[in-house]
């Protein structure tokens, strides 16, 4: 093994410097990857990769020298069968690491990520050893892990192993076995590899159940029996740092880990149920996100208006829709456009989904009172160009990013309306004076997401006169439109659906909006002067996805309204 370097601490040197230093990369491709790091977000070396600039053998040797961690080339270096055995293959593939050898109470291991340290911690509380990370090329770790390992058990194993183990243990014990501690790791990376946003761990009557939301729509996994619900969850509850003991009172916490070589960031919420505690963790895996509005599933035109938004140097942009609508999402790609060095971007959220890198994030804490209103009042003293504000909850809130726009700032916030001419009269319920809505607010978009029919088994059908006339006055419209729809296969767990893409309804300010806000117009009043102003709605932006293959018309159907 070689040393990699000496770490920096909090001053490490960043990632293209070193890879420069190394002689493996030039000034210009490090400047073309950090330019589309601000597009879409990602990691720099993951980029420089993907560009061509450098091999991913050259990135591991950077991460080692920028953490001051060793590397190891293991095209060269063969496991101890004792190092092997303190690991299971489970564990090994959710989480990337390969057992190299014991010294003494020590355990090295190989690792593709130097800031995987939670993986560290996690095996010494397993191992009972002391682990010592060392960073190896991540796509030869891979192989050496299926090679040493085999491919990865079935998640029925993992259970009948588990449900051995927990027999007559109490919770914290069972949770503490690595049965379980498999088992929970299958679970993860499972959802991790079938792209779930949530995962649902469910406790009822002589009954548990763990569902996976996979494109909006929750479908079950094998069942583990009733008696492992206490350990799983117990053993989440390690994980995120929560109280053990405590199962009467609902606890938040989160968990950091890397599932083959990406950074995932899981959100625990536990709950006590009549029959026991369950818990939801929410997904976010930094790696998956892509923060460009060129793969959203807007029009060229909507676009180009969304950057035209935010480039303005002052004034009010506010998205709508449900929870779970993709919201933050095209906030964070709108930011993405405006992330310049010459540009100043605070926000404020809850929580913080995704660390962006050049923007300045806080995270809203309203159990110690630093609310949406406090934090947007100090962000002002912070000599920001653009504001990004979770949600617009209350008057304080309105108020102040009302006042934020009207000192020159550029102001990008959320409402939960249905559509977006119901966001005026939503900021008028809330306490906003309708001369100030008209003096700030620049736009408003609306958004739902539909399910992408799978590529893979998409097939073309022409719709009957049935199907016609339940679109209403757009059945018309549709007639010799070509639909499609998935068959269903494993690509699509059979569903029909892979992926999610978004459809918009993006409503500009213009003067006739301002008249008919100014003397208290009601929604209806301004849905038809911005439909005749040009703007598509929701029900209109959904069929042109489905005209284009790119959902079904069940979907449109299912998220908008005539």
């Amino acid at each position: 093994m070689n040393a990699g370097g000496q770490g920096q601490g909090a001053g490490r040197r960043p990632l293209g410097q070193i890879l420069k230093a190394r002689g493996v990369v030039r000034e210009g491709q490090v400047q073309e990857a950090l330019s589309e790091q601000r597009k879409r977000g990602g990691l720099i070396g993951q980029i420089l990769v993907e560009l061509g600039h450098v091999t991913s053998a050259d990135v591991a040797l950077a991460l080692a020298e920028q953490a001051g961690l060793e590397t190891v080339d293991l095209a060269k270096a063969t496991p101890e069968k004792a190092a092997l055995a303190l690991v299971d293959g489970d564990t090994a593939h959710a989480f990337g690491v390969l057992p190299l050898a014991v010294e003494g109470r020590r355990l090295v291991v190989a690792i593709g990520d130097p800031l995987n340290t939670a993986v560290l911690e996690d095996l010494r509380f397993t191992t009972g050893l002391d682990v010592r990370g060392v960073i190896a090329d991540a796509e030869l770790l891979r192989q050496k892990i299926r090679t040493h390992y085999g491919e990865q058990g079935s998640i029925q194993d993992a259970i009948a192993a588990a449900s051995k183990a927990s027999a007559g243990n109490d919770a914290a014990a069972a949770a503490a076995s690595m049965p379980v501690v498999r088992l929970l790791n299958s679970i993860l990376h499972r959802a991790i590899r079938d792209r779930a946003s949530d995962i649902h761990f469910e406790v009822f009557d002589n009954e548990f159940r763990i569902r996976y939301r996979v494109d909006g729509a929750l479908y079950e996994i094998e069942a583990p029996p009733f008696h492992l619900a206490i350990p799983l969850v117990a053993r989440i509850k390690v994980m995120s740092d929560l109280d053990i003991a405590e199962t009467r009172m609902p606890q938040d916490g989160r968990i950091e880990l890397a599932i083959d070589g990406r950074p995932v960031d899981l959100r625990v919420a536990t709950l006590p149920g009549i029959a026991g505690e369950g818990c939801v963790l929410r997904v976010l895996d930094r790696s998956a996100v892509q923060l460009d509005l060129s793969v959203l599933g807007m029009k060229p035109d909507e676009e180009d208006v969304l950057r035209k938004l935010v480039a303005l140097p002052h004034g009010i942009i506010l998205i709508t829709g449900p929870t779970g609508s993709g919201k933050t999402t095209t906030l964070y790609a709108m930011l993405q456009e405006a992330n310049e060095p010459g540009v100043k971007i605070i926000t404020a959220e809850d929580p913080v989904e995704y660390d962006i890198a050049g923007i300045v994030q806080v995270p809203i804490n309203e159990e110690i009172g630093v609310t949406y209103a406090k934090v947007l009042r100090t962000m002002l003293r912070q000599d920001p160009d653009k504001i990004l504000v979770g949600e617009i909850r209350d008057a304080e809130t309105a108020q102040t990013a009302v006042e934020a726009s009207l000192t020159g700032h550029t102001v990008l916030s959320t409402l939960h309306t249905n559509d977006a001419p119901s966001a005026v009269t939503r900021l008028v319920d809330i306490g906003v004076e309708p001369f100030m809505i008209t003096a700030t607010l620049e736009a408003v978009v609306a958004q739902r997401l539909v399910r992408r029919v799978c590529a893979s088994c998409k097939t073309s059908y022409q719709p009957d006169d049935d199907l016609l006339r339940e679109l209403g006055p757009d059945g018309d419209r549709m007639r010799g439109a070509t639909f499609h729809y998935g068959r269903g296969c494993d690509e699509c767990h059979h569903t029909g659906y892979r992926g999610r893409s978004g459809i918009y309804e993006v409503m500009l300010i213009d003067d006739e909006l301002r008249r008919i806000v100014l003397k208290n117009g009601s929604t209806a009043e301004l849905r038809s002067a911005a439909i005749r102003n040009g703007m598509k709605t929701l029900r209109e932006s959904g069929l042109a996805a489905v005209a284009e293959g790119r959902t079904t018309i069940e979907e449109v159907l299912r998220e908008t309204f005539l």
